[in-house]
Order: structure tokens, then sequence, then C-alpha cells
């Protein structure tokens, strides 16, 4: 008998229409669809039964979760947003976050993992041609691949107009020489999504090119795997590219298109990305919980002492604000409604939600929130860098702030809301 059902292309097809038709005939819903609880409860199952008994030893060692990676891909938890065209699942982001929101819980580094596969396959969803697509993104749903998103450089992480990798076209080939830095996925990755710098002289959105770089190219060459503060499971390197050649057919879009094409990927991933840390919020908050209710001092549960109580109240409020951004976030993006500021504030809000959670639930658990054979700790260490990769929160406080000059200048009648 199956532990698991794998994920249909059926209830695919059923969780993304909920996603985007009922919101915009009925107006408001708080609810999700029976195939949208579905996909929650294959996802949360397979995060208590697969994921936490194991999450420790990965972080402890940091070993890569190849069969992890590969357990989740045979239910159809991995690659979600390739269309079913490609041999996908199709789903929306919506699908995609409750997908997201449930691995966090068990282990943002392995949920990190996973969704780095979607970032480097969303520059592709929203400009590679058709050939493109069947064979990059087709092979990722034949075989457990993985695939990386080649921006970040050790001098340009914010600053992506000071990007230095460069290409240049001889012929029908382009030459790719430079350094990535703190690539996710960067020591298995079949294939990279890259920018480089094509032009100079123009503005950076003229500036760069992306290019869909094969991971067996002669001439790239990976660093070594970092060892970080936290999310330990996760793979992170430096790439070098030295005279890479690049065949025209793997330029994205068109010569000069590739900041945008890079930017536009945000638009999906920071929802998931945000949702991620919801997960890990949420766990801290329930670990909390848990212990407050076990744990006595004063010749009661330390629930009982307003101090606590109050510490798990915020984690609550934060939560389910968070969430519910992620998901209006996430929603807009479906219904191919103009997400980007909503996404940076789904990101940005959630990633100091899960980073406030976190540090109040190691001092929940006192002494033993110190500790490595509690979970909390772990917990605390992974959740920082959700305010640092695929955008700073001081990156998306700028893109917020500019939203709300861009709505004032434009005679908005209120800003924000619905």
């Amino acid at each position: 008998m199956q532990r698991f059902v794998r994920l249909s292309p059926s209830i695919a097809r059923r969780a993304f229409s909920s996603a985007a038709g009922p919101a915009a005939q009925t107006g408001l819903s708080f609810t999700l669809s029976e195939e949208q609880k579905s996909i929650q409860e294959l996802s949360r199952k397979f995060a208590r039964e697969e994921i936490i008994p194991v999450a420790a030893e990965y972080d402890r060692t940091g070993k890569y979760p190849t069969d992890i990676i590969k357990k989740a891909w045979e239910l159809g938890l991995v690659n979600t947003h390739i269309e079913q065209a490609y041999g996908g699942m199709g789903l929306g982001v919506v699908d995609s976050a409750i997908i997201s929101e449930e691995l966090g819980y068990g282990c943002t580094g392995i949920q990190t993992a996973i969704e780095a596969n979607n970032l480097a396959e969303a520059p592709l969803i929203v400009a590679a041609n058709e050939e493109q697509k069947k064979k990059y993104l087709g092979r990722m749903t034949e075989a457990p691949l993985m695939a990386s998103y080649g921006v970040t450089e050790p001098g340009a992480g914010s600053d992506v107009a000071g990007l230095k990798t460069s290409a240049v076209k001889k012929g029908n080939q382009w030459i790719l020489n430079g350094q990535k830095m703190w690539i996710t996925n960067a020591g298995h990755a079949n294939w990279f999504f890259v920018l480089a710098r094509t032009e100079t002289g123009v503005s950076t959105g003229k500036a760069f090119t992306g290019f869909i770089v094969d991971g067996d190219s002669p001439g790239l060459i990976r660093g070594r795997k970092e060892i970080n503060m936290g999310q330990r499971a996760s793979d992170t390197r430096g790439v070098t590219f030295e005279d890479v050649v690049v065949p025209e057919e793997n330029v994205l879009g068109s010569p000069g298109q590739g900041f945008k094409i890079a930017m536009n990927a945000f638009d999906i991933t920071r929802p998931l990305v945000a949702a991620g840390a919801i997960g890990l919020a949420r766990r801290a908050m329930e670990e909390s919980l848990q212990y407050s209710l076990e744990r006595k001092t004063m010749g009661t549960q330390i629930f009982n002492h307003q101090a606590v109580a109050f510490m798990l109240a915020d984690m609550a409020i934060g939560i389910e604000s968070a969430r519910m951004m992620v998901y209006r976030s996430a929603l807009m993006r479906d219904q191919n409604i103009k997400n980007t500021w909503h996404a940076s504030i789904a990101k940005a809000l959630a990633s100091e939600v899960a980073n406030k959670t976190a540090a109040d639930a190691v001092q929940i658990f006192g002494g033993n929130g110190f500790n490595t054979e509690y979970p909390v700790e772990k917990l605390m260490r992974d959740a920082k860098i959700f305010q640092i990769y695929e955008g700073t929160s001081q990156i998306q406080r700028l893109v917020i702030s500019r939203g709300l000059a861009d709505m004032a200048k434009a005679g908005a009648s209120a800003l924000g809301g619905l």
C-alpha cells in the first residue's frame, strides 16, 4: 500500500483553475479548494514523515538531500510551475505557495534546494521559446534533475548594475567569462540561468542578457560548497566561467532583455520564498506552544505566564498576516495581475516574522533553546537568510517605497488596499 499518492495532472488543473477563477468571479475568498487541500495534505504529510526525522542530520553534516528531493520529485512536489505541455504539473503560484510552506515547516534548507529549481526555471517560463522549454524544462520532468539561477556575484548582490560577468558574441556563439557567487544548487545543477553583461554604456535595463548554460560546458568550474550559518542542507557555491561557449539558441528572449527577465522571475518566486519563511515561523510557534504547555516554572506551565503567552500570540499575529500577503501576491500572479509591489511586501514581512518568531522560540525554550538537542536553535539559524536572499529586506523596502511614490504621482485615490 502506497504511503503517498502522487499529485495528478487533473488535480493540478483543478487547483490552478480554482486559484484563478472563483476569486475573480465572486470576490474575496479565504478558503482553499478541495484540490488545494489535497496538495496541502500531501505536502504536510511528506514534511512530517520524510523531512523532519532527518533534517537535523542533514543540518549537522551539510550533506545534500538527494534522496529527499528524489522522493519529492516522484510525488510532483518539485518543478511545480512547469506547464503540462512539457510534462509538468502546471501548478499556479498559490498552489506552489501551499507546498513551500509545508516543506519549509519541515526544513527550509531542504525546501530551498527544491525551491531553487523553481527560481532557475522561472526565467524560462516567462521568456523561453518553445524549443528551449521542451529541451530544458522537459528534461526536469523526466528525471530528478536540479538547476541553478546565476545572478549574484562576489561584488554584486543587490547592486545588479555592478555585475561583471560578460558575454561577447562571436559568430553564432557567445563567449562567457566571469564569476558568480552564492549560487544555490550549483554543485548539482544540470543547467544554469546566467545573467551576463552584453553591452556597456547603456542603462541597466538594456545592458544584460539571459543565457541557459549547460552544466557540463567546458570552462564552467564549480567552487567548493560553502559552509553557511543555516540552511546547511542547501548547496551554495561559487561558479566560474572561463571562455564558456554558449550557442545562440540558448539566449533567453533577445539580447539586452536579461535584466527584465531576471526581475520578472521574482514575481513568481518571492511569494514562494515568503511561504517557506512562514513554514519556518509556524514550526517555531508550534514547537514553542508545545514546550510551553509541558515546561513548568513557579508551579505552573510557562504558558500561564503572560510574558510567554503574549510572545505566542505575537507569533500567530505575524504568521497569519504574512500568509495573507503571500496568498494575495500569489493569486495576483495567477490572475496575470502585476504583483511586484505585493510580492515585495510578502517577502519582507514573512522574512521578518520568521526571524522574530524563531528568536522568540529560543527565548521561550530558555537554555534548552540554545542547545542542538532541541529544534529551535536550527530554526533561528535558518531564518536569517530569508532577510538576505532573493532580494534583501532593504531592497524590498526600496521596491515598496518607490511603489508608493508611483501611486501618489499617478493620482491614486488611495494607496494600497483593494
